[in-house]
């Protein structure tokens, strides 16, 4: 199986039924930001094993004619039926970055954003699906294959029976059972990264928060932890994993909690504790980055690395997504500051909208940064999110020349020989921690 297409896949469609059909006089079309396109052969591959399609409610698709190079909206069901048709999305396997989100019309935004996920475009050819999409990381830790689910709940069950007094424990083995969290799952095969939810509140109000949504909102996709474990709770989840874990990793800041920063007495204790009983494997702190004075005494009880969720390196774009309650984007790049400057593994992980996040101007703004504090790696998340309801909630305007976001990789790889790309958090070792560095003032 080639890894691209020979020639440009067909346009795919749903009925009102659910049921999915191609519709070869149009060719699949894509989305970067507002703006409908063809999607080059490059950007497209076999749609991976573990990803999901998607019918999009109260929307139409949209196929590219190739032959007047026209973008058209499929209004009416092309067998003839008068019910309507509806869009399809890809939803794509972890490891995965999405390069064009699928091209979908609706007349107006419904009061209620879609679900959320990653929608990426995806067509027909040769009896197999494509989707715009590129390997990001090759690290097979969520790959499909990897997870065995009768063993995986009997790891879990057993798990559960042994630790009946560790909340903590508990409540990940529902993330397992219950959500199918890969970082859960792994948790209980004993391998590679593990969680260390701790937060029930949080110091800012995503658009996107997977675990907390007002009603009006998109459902959200999995419950909060309810209550703060203690030290011993965490480390009795840690400590193991860390003594015996494949390439282990131990990480603050799940999508079940809000931010792990919030609970930063806890998280001093409970590294402080972890590393008095192991010294392998790497702690890791998911993290909004907000508050620098915290993050200090956490590098001071042993913290590894940290991962840093944006959306845009653009204020104006970060603040209006994450409305931030008692912080500011500037706490965040001093955050940054500081990881770097103690020599700590700094990593980012940037929620990837095509359209956006490939702006010139947002690479160029990115750049700035880096050469000023220095970065480790960026993971390439997609973003979950419904695009119109995300665009129009932060005030998006197009502001130039898009690069496409394989192009964007490889203008930042340019600019940064160093730098790494992927998708996931990395264990550390003697060969790839960082040393300290020197960070350069910003230019005057």
């Amino acid at each position: 199986m080639k890894h691209h297409p020979r020639e440009m896949p067909s346009m795919i469609y749903a009925d009102e039924s659910g049921e999915i059909f191609d519709l070869p006089d149009l060719c699949m079309a894509g989305r970067s930001g507002r703006l409908f396109h063809p999607v080059e052969l490059k950007d497209l591959i076999p749609l991976p094993e573990g990803s999901e399609l998607f019918v999009l409610p109260e929307t139409m698709p949209v196929g590219w004619d190739s032959d007047v190079d026209e973008m058209v909206v499929v209004d009416q069901d092309p067998s003839g039926s008068p019910k309507p048709v509806r869009a399809v999305a890809a939803f794509v396997s972890p490891a995965y970055t999405q390069t064009a989100s699928t091209a979908f019309y609706r007349e107006e935004i419904p009061e209620r954003p879609l679900p959320l996920f990653a929608y990426s475009a995806v067509g027909w050819l040769d009896g197999q699906f494509y989707v715009a999409a590129f390997r990001s990381d090759p690290d097979p830790r969520q790959d499909f294959k990897n997870f065995n689910q009768k063993l995986i709940r009997k790891n879990t069950l057993t798990r559960l029976k042994q630790d009946r007094d560790n909340r903590l424990i508990q409540h990940l083995g529902k993330c397992s059972l219950t959500y199918g969290c890969p970082a859960a799952r792994n948790l209980f095969m004993k391998r590679w990264e593990c969680p260390l939810p701790t937060s029930p509140v949080c110091n800012a109000r995503c658009l996107g928060c997977l675990s907390l949504q007002p009603e009006d909102g998109p459902p959200a996709t999995q419950d909060r932890i309810t209550f703060v474990p203690h030290a011993e709770e965490v480390a009795g989840v840690a400590v193991p994993h860390l003594k015996k874990a494949k390439r282990a990793v131990a990480s603050f800041g799940q999508g079940c909690e809000g931010e792990p920063l919030m609970q930063s007495e806890l998280l001093e204790e409970s590294i402080r504790l972890i590393r008095s009983r192991v010294r392998r494997g790497t702690v890791n702190l998911n993290s909004n980055a907000s508050r620098p004075d915290a993050l200090s005494r956490l590098i001071d009880a042993g913290l590894d690395s940290m991962r840093i969720s944006m959306n845009s390196v653009r204020e104006k774009y970060y603040t209006s997504y994450y409305r931030p309650k008692g912080y500011s984007y500037s706490d965040v790049l001093e955050s940054w500051r500081i990881m770097k400057e103690a020599g700590r593994y700094v990593s980012l992980n940037l929620f990837v909208l095509p359209g956006l996040t490939d702006e010139m101007a947002e690479i160029d703004h990115l750049s700035e940064i880096i050469a000023q504090n220095g970065l480790d790696l960026i993971q390439l998340r997609n973003h979950n999110i419904d695009p119109d309801w995300y665009l129009d909630s932060i005030g998006y305007e197009y502001s130039g020349m898009r690069t496409g976001v394989q192009g964007m990789v490889k203008i930042l790889k340019k600019r940064f020989p160093k730098l790494q790309f992927g998708y996931f958090n990395p264990p550390l070792d003697d060969r790839t921690r960082p040393k300290p560095t020197i960070i350069r003032e910003a230019p005057k």
